[in-house]
């Protein structure tokens, strides 16, 4: 893939988010133009040992398209797996490393984030995954593990160097999780130092902060996570925003409803029932957020045992709003 070009047409990425950007989710994604598209994290020991519900998540339908597999890992055995199983048995158009998640579970295997600690450790698995798969390989990092030891340009040289394509930048350390500010001059710093496609990731939450971020760090595109919770409209307002200097308005109430019924219907019709409603508990509150008097239908939401439950919730909303007026 030529992500320079990819992101010229599109700058606007969404970000790797586990429990969200599933099968469903880069759907709605990809009709909203996203430049690309990354799935969940997804463990290369589960790959290598066979886990039937990993790799169900490597699954990419036949209608998507620059979806970018993020995988996560320090083992180099079960690494060397784990790619050559996305070459061979999945629709990515590219293979990720996740250099940046933050979370105690991962991080305590040497996973994620905590890799930044170990440089040549870095080297060494970016370039046995670029050895063991034709897909481009991509990394994603964060500025650093804590505030005294911010190595993201280091890590990402030695990224590029291993034979990288691309590198996402989370402007944050490992010790800030997701709270405190992002740092855009490092991740300036790193788009300086590299000379392959960049993106800025932290806190996107409107078209205007994704041409501030694209402005203050130069990069090629903006990866948008958890802005996009409850408003996958925001792909298009920024596509729209960076390329033309306007975007649409924001979604209708209405059409915030109509959409947290179609994810619900995707998440049914290709995860079953029981797991859209499950999901849906947690995202389709998200579809009501800053909406007037939605505490209600939000907390209903996330109580819901049923999809039809959720879909006369959300009808009963929009009904005490317009009666409201």
């Amino acid at each position: 893939m030529d992500f320079k070009r990819r992101l010229q047409e599109n700058p606007v990425v969404v970000a790797p988010m586990a429990g969200v950007t599933n099968k469903a989710f880069r759907l709605i994604a990809k009709e909203m133009g996203a430049g690309l598209i990354y799935t969940e994290m997804i463990s290369d020991k589960g790959l290598k040992y066979g886990s039937r519900r990993t790799r169900k998540m490597t699954e990419i339908l036949p209608e998507e398209e620059h979806v970018v597999l993020q995988l996560f890992g320090a083992d180099e055995e079960a690494l060397a797996f784990a790619t050559e199983y996305v070459d061979k048995h999945t629709r990515a158009a590219a293979v990720d490393l996740n250099l940046g998640c933050p979370v105690p579970k991962v991080v305590k295997n040497n996973g994620g984030a905590s890799l930044m600690r170990h440089p040549e450790k870095v080297k060494r698995l970016v370039s046995l995954m670029v050895e063991r798969t034709r897909l481009p390989v991509t990394v994603k990092i964060r500025s650093g593990w804590d505030e005294a030891h911010k190595n993201a340009v280091e890590i990402a040289r030695i990224c590029e160097d291993a034979g990288a394509s691309l590198i996402a930048v989370h402007g944050r350390t490992r010790s800030q999780m997701y709270g405190g500010e992002v740092d855009l001059d490092i991740i300036k710093a790193v788009k300086d130092a590299v000379g392959v496609p960049v993106l800025a990731n932290g806190d996107v939450k409107t078209p205007l902060d994704a041409a501030n971020m694209m402005e203050a760090t130069g990069c090629d595109g903006v990866m948008v996570g958890r802005g996009l919770l409850g408003n996958p409209w925001l792909i298009r307002r920024s596509n729209d925003f960076l390329q033309n200097g306007r975007c649409e308005d924001p979604p209708s109430p209405e059409e915030r409803v109509a959409m947290a019924k179609r994810h619900a219907e995707l998440l049914a019709a290709h995860y079953g029932e029981r797991r859209a409603t499950l999901e849906m508990r947690s995202q389709a509150p998200w579809y009501l957020k800053g909406l007037s008097d939605s505490s209600k239908a939000k907390k209903a939401l996330s109580r819901a045992d049923s999809r039809e439950r959720m879909s006369a919730i959300l009808d009963e909303y929009l009904f005490r709003m317009k009666t409201a007026l």
